[in-house]
C-alpha cells in the first residue's frame, strides 16, 4: 500500500511543507472520524487534472464502517464523483445529493477542502454509515456539532495547529473523555467518561457549566499543579497543548484543541485521559531496568573480584604451567565482566558489542602479548547483540584471540584482524592472523586444545552455529564462526 508522501510524489503538485501539513493533519483525524461517527477519505487532486487519488483512510471507532476494504492508493477519474470534483472547483463543503449505496448500505457523503495558507490542497470524503440510523443522543449531538466545526476549520485553513501531533500512544481520544467549553471556558457538555475522571479526581458536582480550569486548579494540590500558564490556557482551551495534571492518586493527561469560526475564538473540544495504570507501569519498569542494571554492575564486580584472586594465585605458583592456565582463566572471567560492564550502563538487556570486541581485541593481543609486538585490527560491525548471545560471543572471540596469540607467530611480531558482518538472521565472525599457519595434520575434530573445546561448545550446542577452521589469505590462520540471531 502506498503512503501518502509516495503518492503525493508520484502524482502531484504538492511540495514538502504541503505534504508535512497533511501528515500534521493525519496525526489528528481519528477525533475528526470518531466525533463524525464516520469514514474519512483523503484524496489529492491528480496534477494534470484527471481525478482524484485516495492517500489515506481512517474507520471510526465509534460507529460502523462504510469501506469495508482499503481504497488506499484508489485513482477516481473526473466526473466519477460528481460530489468531490464540486467541492474542489468550488472549494467550498459540500453535503448535497442523495445517499450512496455501498454493499446494499446507505451511505451520506460530505467534501470537505483542505485548505493551507489560501490554497485547497487535498479533499477528505467523510462518509456515514445510515444503516440503523436513530435519533442521536446529546453525547453524539455534541460529537457531530464539534466535528462540524472542526470540518469547517479544516475548509478555512485553521486546522490542524501547526506544531502539535497526537499520535503518540498516551494522548486521550474521544472516547476516553470528552469536554466541550465555550469561548470564556465554561463547561457546556462533558461526556459520561469525562465525568467519571473528575470524580476520580475529587470532583462531587456535574461540571456543566462550571469553569473547568479553576475547577481543575481547585481539585489540584499547588504542589502538584503543572505551571500557571499551562493549566490556564490548556484547560481554558486557550491554545492547542496538552499537560498532565494529578491529585497524588490519579493522573490524567488532558489536551485541548481551541475553535473557531472565520473571525473569533468560540471555544473548545477538550479531551482528557486517566492515565494513572500507565504512570505506575511506567514507574514499575524504570524500577526494574534500574534493579536489572544494579544487578549486571554487582555481576561485573564479583567476576572483577573473581578475576583478582586467580591473578593473585597465578603470582604464587612455581610451575608454569599452572600460571599461564590461570592467567588464561583470568582472560575468559574478564570477557564475561565487560559484557555485564556494557550492560549495567544500558537501557535495556542489549549490547553494542564493537566496543566489547575492540576491548577484548585490545587486552589479548596487544596487552597480553609479551614476547613480541602484536597488533590487531576490527572490520565490520557486530552490531548490537542481546545479551544472551553477546557473553558466549565475547567467549569465543576472547578464546580465537587467545589462540592466535600463543600459538601463530612463534615469539615473534604478527598481526590479528577480526571481521564481523551481519546478514538476515545470521552473524558471521572471523579472525584472521598472518602467522605460520595450522601444524601439518592438524585436525580441528581432535585436538585437545581446551580453548578450541570452548569455542566449539559456545558455537555448536549454546549458540546454535558453525564453526570452520582454514588458511587466512596471508597464509596464516582464519576461524570463521556463524551463528543463528533470532
Amino acid at each position: 500500500m502506498p503512503s501518502l508522501t509516495e503518492l503525493a510524489r508520484a502524482h502531484t503538485h504538492l511540495g514538502d511543507d504541503d505534504v508535512a501539513w497533511l501528515h500534521l493533519l493525519l496525526a489528528d483525524w481519528q477525533i475528526i472520524a470518531d466525533l463524525s461517527f464516520a469514514d474519512l477519505i483523503l484524496w489529492l487532486p491528480d496534477r494534470d487534472g484527471h481525478g482524484l487519488w485516495a492517500a489515506a483512510q481512517m474507520r471510526p471507532t465509534t460507529g460502523p464502517t462504510s469501506y469495508v476494504d482499503d481504497i488506499v492508493g484508489a485513482f477516481v477519474p473526473t466526473g466519477r464523483r460528481p460530489l468531490l470534483d464540486a467541492a474542489l472547483q468550488q472549494e467550498r463543503v459540500v453535503r448535497e445529493g442523495d445517499p450512496e449505496w455501498r454493499d446494499e448500505v446507505p451511505v451520506r457523503v460530505e467534501a470537505i477542502p483542505v485548505r493551507r495558507d489560501g490554497r485547497v490542497l487535498a479533499l477528505i470524503g467523510r462518509n456515514t454509515n445510515l444503516l440503523g440510523v436513530r435519533t442521536p443522543s446529546r453525547l453524539e449531538l455534541a460529537y457531530l456539532q464539534t466535528a462540524t466545526d472542526l470540518t469547517q476549520m479544516i475548509s478555512n485553513g485553521d486546522f490542524p495547529h501547526r506544531g502539535q501531533r497526537s499520535d503518540h500512544t498516551d494522548s486521550p481520544r474521544v472516547g476516553d473523555g470528552f469536554v466541550r467549553i465555550d469561548a470564556q471556558g465554561m463547561v457546556t457538555y462533558a461526556s459520561p467518561n469525562a465525568l467519571s475522571v473528575y470524580r476520580r479526581l475529587g470532583l462531587t458536582t456535574d461540571l456543566a457549566g462550571l469553569d473547568l480550569a479553576g475547577t481543575t486548579r481547585d481539585l489540584i494540590p499547588a504542589s502538584r499543579r503543572p505551571d500557571e500558564e499551562s493549566l490556564s490556557v490548556v484547560l481554558g482551551g486557550q491554545a492547542a497543548r496538552d499537560t498532565e495534571v494529578s491529585n497524588g492518586a490519579t493522573v490524567v493527561i488532558v489536551r485541548s484543541i481551541p475553535l473557531r469560526s472565520a473571525t473569533e475564538h468560540t471555544g473548545a473540544l477538550v479531551l482528557m485521559r486517566d492515565v494513572t495504570d500507565l504512570r505506575s507501569r511506567d514507574r514499575e519498569l524504570v524500577t526494574k531496568d534500574a534493579t536489572i542494571r544494579e544487578i549486571h554492575h554487582r555481576v561485573k564486580n564479583n567476576l572483577q573480584t573473581v578475576a583478582a584472586l586467580l591473578r593473585l594465585q597465578a603470582r604464587r605458583m612455581t610451575v608454569p604451567e599452572a600460571t599461564a592456565a590461570l592467567e588464561e582463566a583470568v582472560r575468559r572471567v574478564g570477557s564475561i565482566a565487560l559484557v555485564h560492564e556494557t550492560l549495567s550502563q544500558s537501557l535495556d538487556e542489549n549490547v553494542d558489542f564493537d566496543e566489547v570486541a575492540d576491548r577484548l581485541r585490545v587486552m589479548v593481543t596487544e596487552v597480553g602479548s609479551t614476547e613480541a609486538p602484536l597488533s590487531s585490527s576490527r572490520s565490520g560491525s557486530f552490531g548490537v547483540l542481546p545479551g544472551e548471545v553477546a557473553t558466549p560471543i565475547a567467549m569465543v572471540l576472547t578464546e580465537l584471540l587467545q589462540n592466535a596469540t600463543e600459538h601463530a607467530f612463534g615469539g615473534g611480531p604478527g598481526h590479528v584482524e577480526v571481521t564481523a558482518a551481519r546478514s538476515a538472521g545470521s552473524l558471521r565472525l572471523s579472525v584472521a592472523d598472518d602467522g605460520r599457519g595450522l601444524p601439518e595434520g592438524f585436525d580441528a575434530e581432535r585436538s585437545a586444545s581446551l580453548g578450541l573445546s570452548i569455542v566449539r561448545t559456545l558455537v555448536e550446542s549454546e549458540l546454535g552455529g558453525a564453526i570452520r577452521i582454514g588458511v587466512s589469505p596471508c597464509g596464516g590462520t582464519q576461524v570463521d564462526v556463524r551463528v543463528p540471531l533470532a
